[in-house]
């Protein structure tokens, strides 16, 4: 089987969502299927310089081949003639492709290709077809919609959600649509910093349990009601040190105001704001944490929430992160209402039981293991591709 993967950019800057589809590629190769992926050299808005990689020629990549295609002037939208060219005279040569984020114009672009190619292809929305998201922008990506993204939905052999949830609320602006609901997977570290290494780096204090947010720092994703809960904590007397781990390059006011929100007020002193991390301070900051927190008002799947279960931290989310099922039902950790009362308790409870923590992130471990494996995600996949193919 010879797959393709369609994303408008991999690099690290846009998260977890678009960094996944390395992870399923190399699980795919693993199996045996040929894969390759397409996608752009951008890395941010204007001012961030592109990906340095080699352009227009394919790299080989743990069992799978990437071709990176110079992204238009405006790499806020990620945009490539380049890489549409290359799949109008190359779709004959694929069975399948899987083609990442709507309301993309390269995406949308590469799946009017494909249909009049006639070349199979999935869609995966990313969160984008979810009521709460598309209020942004709302009249131009109802035109947006009317035009382009519905007949994309209804020529797709099939529609990838990554949870039942985002399957259940997403908008098909009336089209009917052949449903797939596969998980994102995440890598399990085979190896790990020494417990206490990267939290003694940043100065943070041992003995008070750590609360790590590692995410895109934007307005879905909760900020407005965590912040307030901590204070309220702290105001109760209950000790902790937060970290904010996480940035916005195409929203630096954003993240600005929150850093500056907590600069003045009571969490300042309790709080280290380290910016966008990987790596072994990725690894680190998650293994100790005593707690990771994602109180988003809407999430696809909550890849972040996944990793920090890998390594066996309990975590806080909200039922908007649709995921919570799993994590509800596999006691791997706590589920709140967004609102700040709700989210203060939880926290509070969380907070002052260790045994029950420490339970939580074991059956978290377990959860992440079994479900969220890329091998096993890999052969879901496999089987999605036939079908969609047939």
């Amino acid at each position: 089987m010879k797959v393709l993967q369609i994303v408008p950019s991999i690099s690290l800057i846009y998260g977890g969502p678009s960094q996944m589809v390395i992870g399923l590629s190399s699980a795919l190769a693993n199996l045996g299927v040929d894969v390759t992926i397409l996608t752009t050299n951008s890395n941010g808005d204007v001012g961030q310089p592109p990906l340095d990689v080699p352009l227009l020629k394919p790299i080989s990549e743990d069992g799978y081949q990437i071709i990176y295609f110079p992204c238009s002037p405006f790499r806020r939208y990620k945009f490539s003639l380049g890489l549409l060219s290359w799949l109008a005279k190359e779709a004959h040569n694929y069975d399948i492709a899987h083609i990442h984020a709507l309301f993309s114009p390269v995406s949308t672009a590469a799946a009017t290709i494909a249909r009049r190619k006639n070349l199979p292809y999935l869609l995966r929305p990313l969160g984008t077809l979810d009521p709460a998201d598309l209020r942004k922008k709302q009249q131009l990506k109802k035109i947006y919609a009317a035009l382009l993204e519905k007949p994309n939905l209804v020529g797709a052999a099939g529609i990838h959600f990554t949870s039942d949830q985002e399957c259940k609320i997403s908008e098909r602006f009336g089209a009917k649509t052949q449903d797939f609901v596969v998980p994102l997977g995440v890598n399990f570290p085979k190896l790990l910093p020494k417990k206490g290494k990267i939290s003694q780096n940043l100065g943070i204090k041992s003995h008070v349990p750590l609360i790590v947010f590692m995410s895109r720092i934007e307005p879905k994703k909760g900020l407005d009601l965590l912040l307030p809960a901590l204070e309220t904590l702290l105001e109760k007397g209950i000790n902790f040190h937060f970290v904010l781990a996480g940035s916005n390059p195409q929203d630096p006011n954003y993240e600005n105001q929150i850093k500056q929100q907590i600069k003045s007020s009571i969490l300042s002193s309790y709080t280290t704001i380290t910016g966008f991390v990987e790596g072994e301070v990725k690894l680190g900051l998650l293994q100790d944490a005593d707690l990771f927190v994602l109180p988003s008002y809407y999430e696809n799947f909550g890849i972040a929430v996944a990793e920090a279960m890998a390594i066996g931290t309990p975590v806080v989310i909200s039922d908007q992160v649709h995921i919570w099922g799993a994590v509800e039902k596999a006691a791997a950790g706590w589920v709140t209402k967004c609102t700040v009362a709700d989210l203060t308790q939880t926290l509070q409870t969380a907070l002052q039981d260790a045994e029950e923590r420490k339970k939580r992130g074991e059956n978290g471990k377990s959860l992440a293991f079994e479900q969220y494996s890329w091998d096993a995600i890999a052969h879901q996949m496999i089987a999605v591709y036939q079908q969609a193919i047939h």
